[in-house]
């Protein structure tokens, strides 16, 4: 009996227990609730500073939670406490690089293969133009020509080296070089995958003169050329003449007032005024464990230069693989190098067939082995599996005149235990190896080419 009443009362303790009320948060340490706080969106954040004065009192400073969310988010990519200066406000600093953190990763220029990487700076992100090098191996070379940071009062300062002689590395602290060596710019990004940079003087100049339209009509009429409209003229009619001006932009008055307001710009700017540009994210540039083949890769053609290479996986099936090289011949989207329809892998252990295909094999390789080539006996490279490539003719070899056999228009992709791989047509006996490009949002064997700047 005794026994039974002692479990009766460890149940009911246990019971008294599970049902007490939870540690409330307002008991919390301030640093615990800094760091739960630094997991919610600032939406989050405002509808609870809403809760009470004393949240409200946490919420709004800067130097506690704010630099809790920056540093937890970004702390480990960039120096947070460097950026406007160290001047600028970390909640202006978290509103910034919420939008700017997707433009990390790989770009590139609308209609054209020219591919940009974008990385972290120590309180900056820098944009640059990435080149295969010509000068043999598997270096990258790479341009800086667009910086982007912050200023001490929170807003945003975009900089393109428009004639790649600047060091981005001196722009902090306000400048420090000639500002006829950057074109300060402005970047709109549109989405997760396209922005915009456009002129900010040009862009500026034209809202200037949009509001001076509508405080001065007259200011109006000497733009479109037109004479005759006076700040008395009705609203009517001076819609009819910016509807006629926009409708009609070839006419006499349209031109003069065009070539007027180009003169005027190029006299205040005192340099050529920069087109606006469009760049589009390479997005899946990087493989994943279902798409082991994905992403952008590096590796020597069968011309012993380096090129760049996109492998992509189609939506109703295959896998297919493009040259982005710029020297790569026709423009982004019209070459392909090798296409399958069954991304299935075939794994170790293979027959002595497919074991004989790879190990009689050479490898394409920078440098020359024996001086006299670009060829090597087959690499270390112990492979995991092996993939069918069953590209068409039409696809890969149009320049064959002949009815092609199987063994020239089939081949293998041999991916290796690193989760590189190299490909291979029948019809010849070479191995094209592909590597990283980049790994963990920062290019590999990269090397910097640029010129300093004058200092002022």
């Amino acid at each position: 009996m005794a026994n039974l009443d002692g479990e009766l009362q460890n149940r009911q303790a246990l019971v008294s227990h599970s049902e007490s009320p939870p540690f409330p948060f307002v008991d919390f340490p301030e640093d615990v609730q800094l760091c739960i706080l630094s997991f919610l969106s600032s939406s989050d954040i405002s509808a609870f500073s809403a809760t009470s004065k004393r949240f409200n009192s946490l919420c709004q400073n800067d130097g506690k939670l704010w630099f809790y969310l920056c540093d937890r988010l970004w702390g480990h990519k960039t120096q947070i406490r460097k950026w406007g200066n160290g001047k600028s406000s970390f909640k202006s600093l978290y509103r910034l690089l919420i939008k700017w953190e997707n433009l990390i990763g790989f770009w590139r220029r609308s209609h054209e293969r020219r591919l940009v990487f974008f990385e972290w700076g120590p309180s900056f992100i820098t944009g640059s133009l990435i080149f295969p090098s010509k000068i043999g191996g598997y270096q990258i070379v790479k341009t800086p020509f667009l910086w982007m940071g912050l200023s001490a009062e929170g807003e945003p300062l975009n900089y393109l080296n428009s004639d790649k002689r600047c060091d981005f590395a001196e722009v902090e602290g306000e400048l420090g070089l000639v500002e006829a060596d950057l074109v300060q710019v402005r970047v709109n990004i549109i989405g997760r995958n396209h922005f915009v940079v456009e002129d900010k003087l040009g862009f500026e100049s034209s809202e200037m003169g949009s509001r001076k339209s509508k405080e001065n009509l007259g200011t109006v009429g000497e733009i479109m050329g037109v004479d005759t409209l006076s700040p008395g003229s009705p609203p009517d009619v001076l819609t009819s003449v910016i509807y006629q001006y926009f409708a009609n932009p070839t006419s006499p008055g349209a031109e003069r007032g065009s070539r007027r307001q180009r003169k005027k710009e190029r006299g205040r700017n005192g340099r050529r005024k920069f087109e606006i540009e469009h760049y589009l994210k390479i997005v899946n540039s990087l493989p994943t464990s279902s798409r082991p083949l994905q992403g952008l890769w590096k590796g020597i053609c069968d011309d012993l230069n380096l090129d760049f290479y996109l492998v992509e996986y189609e939506d109703i099936g295959g896998v297919v693989c493009r040259k982005m090289g710029i020297s790569s011949g026709p423009p982004y989207g019209y070459s392909p190098v090798f296409w399958t329809s069954n991304p299935i892998f075939i794994e170790s252990p293979f027959s002595k067939e497919e074991e004989d295909l790879y190990e009689k094999r050479i490898h394409i390789l920078p440098q020359p082995a024996d001086e006299t080539s670009g060829f090597s006996p087959v690499q270390e490279n112990v492979v995991s599996r092996v993939l069918y490539i069953n590209s068409s003719y039409d696809l890969v070899i149009p320049d064959l005149t002949s009815s092609p056999s199987p063994q020239q228009v089939d081949g293998r992709i041999w991916q290796y235990e690193d989760g590189t791989f190299g490909y291979g047509f029948l019809r010849d006996n070479f191995i094209v190896d592909l590597k990283h490009v980049a790994s963990e949002e920062h290019l590999l064997d990269a090397v910097e080419q640029l010129c300093k700047g004058p200092r002022i």
